[in-house]
């Protein structure tokens, strides 16, 4: 048994009492124990109990900065399994399957939603959905609602070539969350559907590249976010 342990617990349990008053925010009983706890370690600088170590952190290395190179090797890691899934397969690149996945998800669209969902660049964007119309994978037709645009739908041998390659698909996904618990995943998709929630509405603004740094930054305060 670790006494010094039950030491610390009993020492953070008389503060408690000595602190305790009528009227105080925190219940005297375990439960406003715990808040108490919770409270003050926050109030000691960070939300976080147990800071994680990460590479170059004792030479000042950011939080942030990790994060982003994290990002980055994810996004890299998962299309090596990608490649994988394409290597026996009619498709060209992983976007090839994307987009066609989008479109089996969510049903027809233009041709500019499609690129858009898919965060690409309107050229990069034609030129998968050129290659998807030339296979056969997906049909076009003139939108009903504006004849400039072209809506999009996933054929049958879309969905065809589409559901030969969904196992190998799936076990790629099952891959990129390696050994994450249940719980550590519903966490993950919280916090990445924050940030992508974030991106979304700049992205959404088309910034101008040149601007586009100095334009977020400026409308917000990174250094003072504590949420």
């Amino acid at each position: 048994m670790d006494y010094q342990n039950i030491k610390e617990i009993i020492g953070l349990l008389e503060e408690f009492e000595a602190k305790h008053t009528e009227g105080d925010s925190y219940p005297n009983n375990i439960d406003g124990f715990k808040k108490w706890v919770c409270d003050t370690e926050n109030r000691k600088g960070g939300t976080i109990l147990d800071e994680p170590y990460w590479e170059g952190k004792e030479n000042g290395r950011s939080a942030e900065s990790t994060i982003s190179t994290l990002l980055v090797h994810l996004n890299r890691y998962a299309k090596t399994y990608s490649k994988s899934v394409i290597s026996e397969s009619e498709f060209t690149t992983q976007e090839d399957f994307i987009y066609l996945i989008n479109l089996k998800a969510f049903g027809e669209m233009t041709k500019m939603e499609l690129i858009k969902k898919n965060i690409h660049d309107k050229p990069v964007g034609m030129l998968i959905i050129t290659r998807l119309l030339k296979q056969g994978w997906i049909t076009q037709e003139e939108s009903e609602i504006d004849k400039r645009n072209r809506i999009v739908r996933i054929s049958e041998k879309g969905m065809d070539v589409l559901d030969r390659q969904m196992k190998r698909i799936r076990e790629a996904t099952d891959i990129i969350t390696g050994d994450l618990s249940y719980i550590e995943k519903m966490e993950l998709i919280r916090i990445l559907n924050k940030l992508d929630r974030f991106h979304h509405a700049i992205y959404s603004r088309n910034i101008e590249n040149k601007e586009l740094i100095k334009t977020v930054y400026q409308e917000y305060s990174f250094k003072n976010q504590t949420n």
